[in-house]
């Protein structure tokens, strides 16, 4: 089980490239990535984001990368002879025309606008594009590892929750069957009363007894609670289960609901009020898992 929380960082340095990627992940529904780059890596953020996919399902993840280029590069520059030849042209229209002396040198021309242009080394080469893959997969690994211990500590407390769960199910289940005699007896004395002290019509109150008992059976729910409980347990053991977590969350409130509508019992509903507590504080570590 993996948190959708965690902090990862790698670190490139090698052959005067010194490269760091540092992944924050926060949760989200879906999976979302912000990366912060310098300009040089414009071009690769797709690929960044298709190694990212390949490691996260869901969060929102910030990507974050700076480097340092200390290596001795040779640059180019690109000659305009165009431009040139136009100032040229220009300087020889002025000699002629005001009688001028021809100081123009080669060093004048070069230094005239647009002449003269360094090569663009706004994109990255080989080995930058090498260690930024190497430093991100660095980063995710770690980031991984990260989000692998907290998910074993969500999950830790999500089955111990699930623990006290069941026992709140079972407290349910030995309570079910005294809720029909504890309302037979109820009715009994209540028509006593108001019969004085006359006896009730004995079929006409285990008529009604089976009625209330039919209409408050909650053998159904409670068999669905069960398996919920199975399930839940099941799923933990596997790596992505955030939205099957978050549907059968969902299930098991809608079972214990019915439970409190139904039981038309104080102990059941006060059982049921404590079980709808402990699904919300699972449901509230559910949002953290991916």
């Amino acid at each position: 089980m993996l948190s959708m929380t965690g902090y990862g960082r790698g670190e490139y340095k090698q052959g005067g490239v010194e490269l760091a990627v540092e992944i924050k992940t926060v949760n989200n529904r879906y999976l979302d990535v912000s990366i912060k780059a310098p300009r040089i890596f414009a071009a690769h953020e797709e690929g960044m984001r298709g190694a990212i996919r390949e490691k996260l399902t869901r969060g929102h993840a910030d990507v974050f990368v700076s480097f340092t280029d200390k290596r001795q590069r040779e640059k180019a520059l690109n000659l305009d002879e165009a431009a040139a030849r136009a100032y040229v042209q220009a300087a020889e229209k002025l000699i002629a025309s005001f009688n001028l002396i021809n100081d123009l040198s080669v060093t004048s021309v070069m230094r005239f606008p647009d002449v003269l242009k360094a090569e663009d080394v706004t994109a990255a080469d080989e080995a930058l594009l090498a260690a930024l893959g190497c430093a991100l997969e660095l980063a995710l690994e770690n980031l991984n590892k990260m989000r692998l211990a907290e998910g074993e500590k969500l999950k830790g407390d999500m089955l111990s929750r699930m623990d006290v769960i069941e026992n709140l199910v079972n407290d349910v289940e030995k309570r079910a069957p005294m809720v029909a005699e504890g309302y037979r007896v109820k009715l009994e004395a209540k028509m006593k009363k108001i019969l004085e002290q006359t006896e009730p019509d004995e079929a006409r109150l285990l008529t009604e007894a089976a009625l209330f008992a039919d209409k408050s059976n909650i053998d159904e729910e409670l068999t669905r609670l069960h398996s919920h409980i199975s399930q839940f347990r099941e799923i933990c053991r596997e790596s992505i289960v955030g939205r099957k977590l978050d549907f059968l969350v969902q299930e098991f409130n809608r079972e214990t609901n019915t439970i409190c509508s139904k039981s038309n019992d104080l102990e059941i509903t006060r059982l049921g009020l404590a079980l709808k507590n402990e699904i919300e504080k699972i449901r509230e570590q559910v949002q953290n898992v991916e």
